[in-house]
């Protein structure tokens, strides 16, 4: 008799869930997230989003696992069903001042402080401790394991994305709307043509050498080139 083979089927991956933000009940928790931290042009956003316990949106997951269809229709649900979500930027201007992790806790600190009503406890994706409105969890690799910095992220990328393409008719020519100023060979090519537009980090090392026609290395691409 020939043995029994039996194969074992994959568990489905469940997605971010609340469990994180139980842990913290019965204060009101929001989740926090970035988008824009590596691109080489445009402001840095960020999203802070309250979640009611029975109406998260079916999908909800970390924004860079989700196609930009998918990120859009949730964006809507999001904002509908919250119980409290604010998108807010931190400039270019900002970011020459501040540095972008400084400027990236801005934006944090400036969407945080829009919810109505107030979060009272916050959940951060990484692993830095921004000064917010309310104390905070720092989670690493939180959009994948919390619905509510899952959804953050989701309005900080349609968000940002949605002004780069804004951006795109401003300044036409540098392809904004396509990579979104991350630093894509289109974006370099760009640059050395029609030298920096008002938007570009000049502070940023990638940018000054694309201008000084010095050769780019994919490390310093940024850290999310659009897919």
């Amino acid at each position: 008799m020939s043995p029994r083979i039996v194969i074992a089927k994959a568990k489905p991956r469940l997605g971010p869930t609340l469990t994180l933000e139980k842990l913290h009940h019965p204060a009101r928790v929001c989740g926090v997230d970035e988008a824009g931290r590596g691109p080489w042009a445009g402001p840095v956003c960020a999203a802070a989003v309250i979640l009611k316990p029975r109406a998260i949106p079916k999908g909800v997951d970390d924004s860079k696992k989700l196609t930009a269809k998918a990120r859009e229709a949730l964006e809507v649900e999001i904002k509908s069903t919250a119980l409290a979500w604010a998108v807010a930027f931190a400039s270019v201007e900002e970011i020459a001042e501040l540095n972008i992790l400084h400027a990236t806790g801005l934006a944090m600190r400036r969407a945080v402080e829009a919810l109505a009503p107030a979060a009272e406890f916050a959940l951060v994706d990484g692993n830095y401790k921004f000064i917010l409105p309310c104390p905070i969890r720092t989670v690493v690799g939180g959009d994948s394991l919390s619905a509510s910095i899952a959804a953050a992220s989701i309005l900080a990328k349609v968000a940002r994305d949605r002004l780069m393409r804004e951006m795109d008719e401003l300044h036409p020519g540098y392809g904004f709307a396509s990579h979104k100023g991350y630093g894509a060979p289109v974006h370099i090519s760009a640059l050395r043509e029609l030298g920096p537009s008002p938007i570009h980090r000049m502070a940023w090392a990638p940018v000054r050498m694309a201008l000084a026609g010095e050769v780019v290395t994919g490390d310093l691409f940024g850290d999310e080139l659009e897919g």
